[in-house]
């Protein structure tokens, strides 16, 4: 079957251009029978209909359109150019610019927001932890209050809260009942603050008193004892009595420490550094210290502010060493690495408030007001100084009279104090 087109002989099929034919003519420059041809496919799969093309929104037969095909080729949607929304010819647009002023306001307001809840939550947390076991109201027989406040602050040698290998690195032994190895008196007022050591050996009489477990009064006698041993006979209300009693100086507030808080507080704001003016040694209290600047732990600064048997003055020697302890503690305390560090904030508060002991009414407003006023004192912001002295009786030392009458009379009154102490 010949299925070449009618009128076509093999011999002109043989001698087409590019089958080796001497005819140099090519076979595009011959007239070429049309071939029909079925269409093509749509370009969009079967039974879809060729579009008619449009031009300026006709079709191809001059007419017009839907006019939503208006544009259609030159890809205008929706009469938005490029391809758009029916946002309008301008399209999106650009982006707007941050609005900072609204940014930084709440900004400020979150930060601040979260400080006011850390600090009354923080606060909450403090106050719970206060152990408020001194009943001042069971002291009998009080003093007319002056101006001012006046805390008294004691150092007991309480062994609560210390396991047995403790007890043997901080050298406290394992005696029985609690002891005082300091206490001090401090006045806060409007001019100026005063810190005054009361040395444990002091000799004071013990007044007619009611006991704070037995609610039984005790008559006075007129017997005279050291003062730290009144706090051993009848805890921290016979103490209280026995200094107003042997001072005339009313007190607004009580506030104990122990070994284990003390020694815990050095060790939670990483130790303290101190400069020591002088070496010594003591086998009681475990004091082993050279010379010269150093960083002092929990075990060594509770040596530090114990030790009395080295020093040819005793008692009144560790009172100043108290004191300088005291003025590089709360520096260290109050330093930016610590208050503004919670890992050490926390559980600085933590070591202190868990063997603090205070008075029913004293508050954290009061703690704070305390701890200030020591750290300004310590730092040269008022007088420091202990209990003046004028002379000894038996292992006793008596207290000058006249002396501490000026003395309570400045504090009650709350002037600047022109008393000195040894």
């Amino acid at each position: 079957m010949n299925d070449w087109p009618e009128g076509r002989s093999r011999d002109d099929r043989d001698n087409r251009y590019g089958r080796g034919s001497a005819n140099a003519q090519p076979e595009s420059a011959r007239v070429m029978r049309q071939v029909r041809r079925e269409p093509a496919a749509p370009p969009y799969g079967g039974g879809v209909p060729q579009q008619p093309t449009y031009v300026d929104g006709q079709g191809h037969d001059g007419g017009y359109g839907d006019p939503y095909d208006n544009g259609y080729n030159t890809g205008h949607v929706y009469g938005s150019p490029g391809g758009g929304g029916p946002g309008g010819p301008a399209g999106r647009g650009p982006r707007p610019a941050p609005d900072w002023r609204r940014r930084i306001k709440w900004t400020a307001i979150t930060v601040v927001t979260v400080l006011v809840v850390t600090t009354v939550a923080t606060y909450f947390w403090a106050d719970s932890k206060l152990k408020r076991e001194v009943d001042l109201s069971k002291v009998v027989d009080r003093p007319d209050g002056g101006d001012g406040t006046n805390y008294l602050i004691v150092g007991s040698d309480s062994r609560e809260g210390l396991s047995t290998a403790e007890k043997k690195n901080l050298h406290t032994g394992s005696a029985d009942g609690k002891r005082t190895d300091s206490m001090m008196i401090l006045h806060v007022g409007g001019n100026g603050d005063t810190l005054i050591s009361l040395p444990r050996d002091s000799d004071v009489e013990i007044p007619t008193y009611v006991g704070s477990e037995s609610g039984k009064t005790f008559k006075g006698t007129g017997r005279h004892v050291k003062l730290n041993a009144a706090y051993a006979e009848d805890g921290p209300t016979l103490l209280v009595r026995a200094v107003e009693f042997n001072t005339g100086l009313r007190i607004d507030h009580y506030v104990e420490i122990g070994f284990a808080g003390f020694a815990s507080i050095v060790d939670a704001v990483g130790g303290v550094d101190i400069t020591i003016d002088k070496a010594f040694k003591d086998k009681y209290s475990g004091a082993d210290f050279k010379a010269g600047k150093q960083t002092l732990n929990g075990e060594e600064a509770l040596a530090f502010v114990r030790t009395r048997h080295a020093f040819a003055a005793s008692d009144l020697e560790r009172t100043k060493n108290q004191q300088k302890f005291l003025a590089a503690l709360a520096h260290q305390v109050a330093t930016p690495s610590t208050v503004l560090n919670p890992f050490k904030l926390y559980p600085t508060m933590s070591a202190g408030l868990d063997t603090l002991i205070v008075d029913k009414d004293m508050g954290l407003y009061d703690l704070g007001s305390m701890f200030f006023a020591m750290k300004g004192v310590n730092g040269g912001d008022g007088t420091s100084m202990n209990m003046p002295i004028s002379g000894s009786s038996g292992g006793n030392l008596l207290w000058d009279k006249a002396k501490v009458k000026t003395l309570v009379n400045e504090l009650n009154n709350d002037e600047k104090v022109t008393v000195s102490g040894n």
